[in-house]
Formats: structure tokens, sequence, C-alpha cells
């Protein structure tokens, strides 16, 4: 409860620093971020990241799967 209230607080902070600007670049900034943070994160990857990833799910779709611990095993001298 103590982590909701402290979130509402700051996004109280922010609006009324956002009321506060008149610096019409930053505003402009502002909307940048918040157009790029609306956007799907898949569609900024590129076209060989979203082929490994559809081919993981059409994997998975079809039931071919490995245990955690093969992949541990596979990918240990990077974890």
């Amino acid at each position: 409860m103590a982590t909701s209230l402290k979130l509402q607080n700051q996004k109280m902070e922010l609006i009324q620093w956002l009321s506060t600007i008149e610096d019409h670049s930053v505003i402009e900034r502002l909307l940048a971020f918040k157009q790029q943070e609306n956007q799907d994160w898949f569609n900024s990857l590129s076209e060989a990241e979203q082929s490994a990833i559809e081919k993981g799910i059409d994997d998975a779709d079809a039931g071919q799967l490995h245990p955690h611990s093969k992949a541990k095993k596979l990918y240990e001298r990077w974890l």
C-alpha cells in the first residue's frame, strides 16, 4: 500500500511540474517519449530478432521444448 501511495505522490509531482513548463522543446520531447512508450517493443527489433522469436513460438506451439536444465547447461558460461 505504501508503494502505491508513493507512486501516486510521484505522479502528482510530475503533473504539477508539467503544468509549469513553458519551454516548447521540453513538451515536444515529452510527447515523443510518450509516443515511443506506446509503441510495441516487438516492432523495434531487427528482422532477425523477430524471426527468432517467431520460430521459438512456433517450436513451443509444436511441443518442441527443452527442459530448463538443458538450456541452463547450454548457456551456463553466459549466466
